[in-house]
């Protein structure tokens, strides 16, 4: 691993600024890594802190037993960022365009957001790519997976979510180790969103939460209803944006509309009871467009994968892999469509 991170280290600085960066940020996550049962016999850590770690211990155990997530080291340990995030990413789109930009590595392919382990330095890109004529966003990210490159610790900056919500990242962030197809971000991320939600349903089930399930299904129900709000603002932003009119009237139909979603969003969270502040708080644009479809856009065609394989996971999986090996047109229209035959045959049982 040492040898590994070195030759990143001398080719980041080869390649410039950004992968210096992301070479030594991915160090501090990987050096301040200490096993999770130290953590956890050690007299002196936060009972809350030993009581949590415990719980995602006993849910690794189960990603491995009962939703044959990868058996590794990854999140087996434990690094305290002694910070809120983990990195921020920057997205970005066009102005009337709903078409993410997007950023090529050697290890993730191309993806539609692009990693700063230092929020100054998100800004300092949102402010670049904004100068050049995007709509731009920053979120920070509590964790991220290196697809199994390296032994992922859980990190500090997890913490600040929910019991249900900690497990529901665990099983997420697995699923990527999985099944990853380069330079598709909605497919990977809708996936590992279906794996996160089968996973929690089990993990709920094999404890008798059935109440707790409950809460979690509606809340799901709750991101799959902003989702289609989204997916109806796209339609018609992609309406605007292609037609013949002036930009000037481009950009007051896009603002109206993107406005009208924020109302839409704001309404469905205040008849819930939920805060409508967060993503969709501030001004709309479309690159938070773009960030929002990406874990749910695909997820109701995996769901309906799912059922086809009689929510056996070794079919799911061999049938997202054959998908993920797929040109992305193919792969695309095999969703949409539902046309799950034949995908993985064979590979069922493995």
């Amino acid at each position: 691993m040492v040898r590994l991170l070195i030759v990143l280290l001398m080719s980041a600085s080869l390649s410039g600024c950004y992968y210096l960066q992301a070479a030594s940020g991915q160090w501090e996550v990987l050096r301040k890594r200490v096993p999770l049962e130290d953590v956890i016999n050690d007299p002196n850590t936060n009972p809350a802190l030993v009581s949590r770690l415990t719980l995602l211990d006993e849910a690794r155990d189960f990603s491995v037993e009962q939703l044959g997530l990868p058996d590794n080291d990854s999140y087996r340990s434990y690094s305290d960022l002694e910070r809120d995030f983990v990195v921020w990413n920057v997205f970005a789109a066009p102005e009337f365009s709903l078409q993410p930009r997007q950023w090529c590595y050697p290890i993730a392919g191309c993806v539609s957001y692009r990693g700063y382990f230092a929020k100054e330095a998100a800004i300092k890109q949102s402010r670049k790519l904004a100068a050049d004529g995007f709509d731009v966003a920053i979120g920070g990210v509590a964790a991220y997976s290196t697809l199994g490159k390296f032994d992922d610790p859980i990190l500090s900056t997890m913490m600040n979510w929910d019991d249900l919500d900690l497990v529901a990242l665990l099983f997420h962030e697995l699923a990527h180790q999985v099944v990853y197809s380069k330079d598709d971000s909605g497919f990977n991320e809708s996936f590992a969103t279906a794996v996160e939600e089968i996973g929690v349903e089990r993990w709920l089930r094999a404890r008798g939460k059935f109440a707790q399930m409950k809460s979690y299904r509606a809340g799901r129900e709750r991101r799959q209803a902003i989702a289609r709000l989204v997916e109806a603002a796209r339609t018609d932003l992609e309406i605007v944006f292609g037609s013949d009119v002036p930009e000037r009237e481009k950009r007051i139909g896009k603002d109206k509309r993107l406005q009208r979603l924020g109302a839409e969003v704001a309404a469905l969270r205040q008849a819930n009871g939920e805060d409508v502040g967060g993503w969709f708080g501030g001004d709309l644009n479309n690159a938070k467009l773009i960030s929002t479809t990406l874990y749910e856009g695909q997820l109701p065609m995996f769901r309906a994968l799912f059922r086809r394989c009689e929510e056996q996971l070794d079919c799911f999986y061999a049938r997202a892999l054959a998908l993920s090996k797929m040109g992305a047109d193919a792969r695309q229209a095999a969703l949409a469509a539902g046309d799950f035959e034949g995908l993985g045959r064979g590979m069922d049982q493995t």
